[in-house]
């Protein structure tokens, strides 16, 4: 039935035109006013946002699939219950979503800077970016940061060097989910916010199931201000989250609830962060990159070779 099966695509745009200018914030970016992608598509998709369709092809690239092996805090754990990158993208795009429907902002817009923000991280979690960002600077370079490569990654990587030819409010989000420079959007600078949230307290419980913490090391100040669970923090800075934004028209946390949790991510740092297995790792990384710059590779090519392993590949090369 070719007269019917184009009905439903037909009114696809304009009923979502119609839903969100109901539903959304008046500071929320609406689907279709996208500033648009680096180059033109050949044709849209008639029953999926621009905001949707990067969201899918962020969750079939190659470089999503490996996050499934890349460290979060642990390498290589023996644990089946051990985060990984691949799941930490994932509890943070569902909170960042959350906080998005809250304050009626654009969800599809969270979810794909949400799914897209790690994909450039390099194996061993904080240690491993660390570890590549010395090197390089040792060679003269001007470092290595996740983000910057997450971008990389969907504008020049992807697709066998075409990229993924995502929307300017999507890449924009992923290159500033950390760094210096804010989002433009109030979408990205949930994710911001949201991915601290979501690895601060995700890896607690995490050093607490290794055995490299105890509940009662926490820093008793800011679990007293957060919660003395992880479910019960991330409560409270979700609820905080949405609440002081909404009165701020911004995306921002009360001082005494944002003070907390950068408190609880120092301490994260100093405590676990860069102390696992530090040595081995570094060692494993400068192995790696000496032995793709002997083969001829240049530094941006060793570097996008290694960046983009897993901890297993880095491992058993």
């Amino acid at each position: 039935m070719p007269e019917v099966a184009g009905r439903v695509a037909d009114a696809f745009e304009s009923l979502v035109r119609e839903h969100e200018e109901r539903w959304l914030s008046p500071f929320a970016v609406r689907s279709y006013e996208t500033r648009g992608r680096v180059h033109a598509e050949e044709e849209e998709c008639r029953l999926r946002t621009p905001f949707q369709r990067d969201r899918d092809r962020i969750a079939h690239s190659k470089a999503f699939r490996r996050l499934r092996h890349k460290t979060q805090v642990f390498v290589d754990p023996e644990g089946d219950h051990f985060r990984t990158r691949l799941t930490h993208t994932l509890e943070t795009t569902g909170i960042a979503r959350t906080v998005a429907r809250g304050l009626r902002l654009n969800e599809d817009l969270v979810e794909a800077i949400g799914l897209g923000h790690d994909l450039g991280h390099p194996p061993f979690g904080h240690a491993g970016e660390q570890a590549l960002d010395e090197l390089i600077r040792e060679r003269g370079g001007a470092g290595f940061r996740h983000n910057e490569h997450s971008l990389r990654v969907v504008e020049v990587l992807e697709r066998d060097g075409r990229g993924l030819n995502l929307t300017q409010e999507v890449r924009d989000g992923i290159l500033k989910h950390t760094g210096p420079d804010d989002p433009e959007t109030l979408e990205g600078r949930i994710v911001r916010i949201v991915d601290r949230v979501a690895y601060i307290n995700h890896d607690i419980d995490d050093a607490i199931r290794a055995g490299l913490l105890s509940a009662e090391e926490l820093p008793r100040d800011e679990i007293a201000v957060l919660g003395d669970t992880g479910s019960r923090r991330i409560d409270t800075l979700v609820h905080d989250l949405v609440e002081t934004s909404a009165q701020a028209g911004d995306i921002v946390q009360s001082d005494e609830i944002g003070s907390a949790m950068l408190s609880l991510r120092a301490f994260m740092f100093e405590r676990i962060y860069l102390r696992q297995e530090h040595d081995e790792i570094t060692a494993t990384i400068r192995r790696i990159f000496d032995d793709l710059i002997a083969q001829g590779q240049t530094t941006e090519r060793a570097t996008d070779y290694l960046a983009g392993m897993t901890d297993r590949f880095a491992l058993a090369y």
